[in-house]
C-alpha cells in the first residue's frame, strides 16, 4: 500500500508507524485511518516485526479528528457529508472469528493484534488522539506531551468506547476529570494518574523509546507476548476462575513450545536468547 499521511517502516524488528500532517499537528483524517489499519495489519503479519510504535511527526502526536471535517459535519450532518458514516462506522473488512466483537470495532482492533502496541506520544494528543493511545498496550510520553478528552467542550460524548477503556486505565473519579472538564493534562501528571507508563525527556524521547522496544524485540519471547497480551484483554471480561482456567490450558501449551526450551537454555547457558516464536 502506497502511504501518504502516514509514514511506515521497519527496522531491528521494530515496525513504526508515523502519523505524518506535521503542519496540522497529525489531525486525523478518513485517509489516515485507512493507512493506521493497513500499516497495523501489515506489521501484524510481518513475521520479522516483534513490537509496532505509534508516533507523529513534528511537535504533536494527534491533535485530534481534523476539524474541516468536523465543521462539514457540523454544516451538513452525518447523513449529508460524504465521509460521515465512515467517520463514525468500522472501516475493516469482515470479521474475525478468533478474535472477540469488543476488539473488533473502529478502532479497539489495536488490542486484537498479536503483537505489542505502542504510544510514543511526542507531544499533544487530544480527542480522538487521546483514544488512539488508550487502545495501544502502553504508552511512554515526552515531558512535551499532553492529553485532553475535548469532546465535552465541542459539545460530543465520550467516543469509540472511551467510557470503558478510560476508567479501567486510570479509575472512574479520574476518568471523570478528564471527560467532563475537557482539560490539557501534562506528562508528570499522566503518569501520576496510571494514563502513561514513563515520562522520557523531550531531547531523547525517541531513542529511549526504541531502547525499550528493542529489549522486547530481542530479549523477549514473542509468542508469550502474544498470549499474554490476548489474556490480559479477555481477562477483562472474565471472572478469576475463568482467566485461571485459561492460563492453565496455555502454560501447557507454552511447556511444549520452542520457545520454553529456549528460554531454559540462554539462561542455563548463560548467553543472549534466540526466540522464534514458536
Amino acid at each position: 500500500m502506497a502511504y501518504q499521511e502516514t509514514v511506515y517502516s521497519v527496522a531491528d524488528r521494530i515496525a513504526t508507524i508515523t502519523l505524518k500532517r506535521p503542519d496540522k499537528l497529525n489531525a486525523w483524517t478518513a485517509v489516515m485511518d485507512q493507512e493506521v489499519r493497513a500499516a497495523m495489519q501489515q506489521a501484524d503479519g510481518d513475521p520479522d516485526v516483534r513490537v509496532i510504535i505509534l508516533t507523529g511527526a513534528g511537535r504533536g502526536f494527534c491533535a485530534g479528528a481534523d476539524m474541516s471535517l468536523l465543521g462539514a459535519i457540523a454544516q451538513q450532518g452525518v447523513g449529508g457529508y460524504r465521509d460521515g458514516q465512515s467517520f463514525l462506522r468500522n472501516t475493516s473488512n469482515g470479521e474475525r472469528a478468533d478474535v472477540r466483537a469488543d476488539f473488533q470495532k473502529k478502532y479497539s482492533y489495536f488490542p486484537a493484534l498479536s503483537k505489542p502496541v505502542i504510544a510514543a506520544v511526542n507531544g499533544p494528543a487530544v480527542g480522538l488522539g487521546f483514544i488512539l493511545t488508550l487502545y495501544c498496550d502502553m504508552r511512554f510520553a515526552s515531558a512535551d506531551a499532553r492529553f485532553g478528552t475535548a469532546f465535552a467542550k465541542r459539545g460530543l460524548i465520550a467516543e469509540y468506547g472511551l467510557a470503558w477503556m478510560l476508567p479501567r486505565l486510570i479509575g472512574p473519579a479520574n476518568a471523570f476529570d478528564m471527560l467532563f472538564s475537557a482539560r490539557l493534562v501534562d506528562a508528570q501528571d499522566a503518569l501520576r494518574i496510571g494514563l502513561v507508563n514513563r515520562v522520557f525527556p523531550q531531547e531523547t524521547f525517541l531513542a529511549d523509546v526504541y531502547d525499550y522496544a528493542r529489549d522486547l524485540a530481542n530479549n523477549v519471547s514473542p509468542r508469550s507476548l502474544g498470549v499474554i497480551k490476548r489474556q490480559v484483554y479477555n481477562a477483562m471480561f472474565q471472572t478469576l476462575s475463568e482467566a485461571f482456567e485459561s492460563a492453565e490450558e496455555e502454560m501447557l501449551k507454552s511447556l511444549q513450545s520452542e520457545d520454553f526450551k529456549e528460554g531454559v537454555a540462554h539462561f542455563v547457558e548463560k548467553r543472549a536468547p534466540v526466540f522464534t516464536g514458536k
